[in-house]
């Protein structure tokens, strides 16, 4: 038996612009992702029957999170590794252990993530031999947020938020995380989207210019000013408690502050290590607040070790 172990980061939305929906039921997505230093870690190890397991645990006070994770072939990072099977014809299978650090279904792409740390944990197992761009083409068919954890660093997604091109930036960034004491599904979270909209136009989403123009000079205010998620009006709506953590966060001086993705999760920028102090020590005491979090990114996508 062969094993890799592979340690892969969470996401998060510098921006999320969501148009109308499609026919196919998804939306158009215009996002700004960045990887930071908040990471999952899945090891693969090789059995000859062909089966895929999977059995997942957390260190963190997060027990109750992680107890909704299935264990069966509805996890992502088994449907990641048939797909690997499919593609190669490989007829081993893999044992698969997922350790979660990254909230569950806290708008951080942590389903996702362990999707992208299966396919590069089985490719190496199985000795497979995929490159990096083939390992992208079978993660856009698993969701939309899989092949940016494989790419990693900072990236625009659009299509529905799996197509991912570079983007030119510079400098790293310091991030304070308010983790909510229960997750919000994303599916819900869209819907309400829709319902919000009804009968309103909604236009093509696009990636700010000065989003972009702030990446590009490792300015900090300028992120922070140019933060912006779509998705904000509808995940208040179902969870309006979370409107009190953002202000806690912009009252203690953040740069900026934002939901992640489709929440709950949220994001405040800071300016430096002392700043990120500060923040997290005001979200402390917030009663929405299940846990406070302060991270760095970018960071790379999914790497074996």
């Amino acid at each position: 038996m062969s094993s890799a172990n592979v340690r892969v980061p969470a996401k998060i939305n510098l921006c999320l612009g969501v148009g109308p929906v499609r026919d196919d039921g998804y939306h158009p997505l215009a996002t700004v992702y960045q990887a930071v230093d908040l990471h999952d870690e899945v090891r693969a190890t090789s059995r000859d029957d062909g089966e895929i397991t999977v059995t997942v645990h957390s260190d963190l006070d997060a027990k109750s999170e992680v107890a909704i994770v299935p264990e069966d072939a509805d996890n992502l990072a088994v449907k990641a590794a048939r797909l690997l099977q499919e593609r190669t014809g490989v007829t081993l299978g893999a044992d698969l252990a997922i350790r979660k650090v990254i909230p569950v279904a806290g708008g951080m792409a942590g389903g996702s993530a362990d999707a992208a740390a299966s396919l590069v944990a089985c490719n190496e197992a199985w000795g497979t031999g995929l490159s990096r761009s083939s390992l992208e083409q079978l993660a856009a068919r698993l969701g939309s947020d899989v092949p940016f954890l494989l790419h990693g660093g900072n990236a625009i997604g659009g299509g529905r938020g799996e197509t991912i091109s570079p983007v030119l930036a510079r400098g790293s960034y310091h991030w304070v995380f308010a983790m909510a004491h229960e997750g919000l599904s994303t599916a819900a979270v869209y819907a309400e989207f829709d319902r919000l909209n009804e009968g309103a136009t909604v236009p093509e989403p696009v990636v700010p210019d000065a989003l972009l123009a702030a990446l590009r000079a490792g300015d900090a205010e300028a992120l922070g000013d140019a933060l912006s998620n779509d998705l904000t009006e509808a995940a208040l709506s179902l969870r309006p408690e979370l409107e009190d953590t953002l202000s806690i966060g912009i009252e203690a001086g953040a740069l900026g502050a934002i939901l992640s993705g489709s929440g709950p999760t949220a994001l405040f920028l800071a300016s430096d290590d002392q700043h990120s102090l500060d923040i997290a020590f005001a979200l402390s005491s917030a009663a929405g607040c299940a846990d406070v979090v302060q991270s760095r990114g970018p960071v790379h996508g999914a790497r074996l070790g």
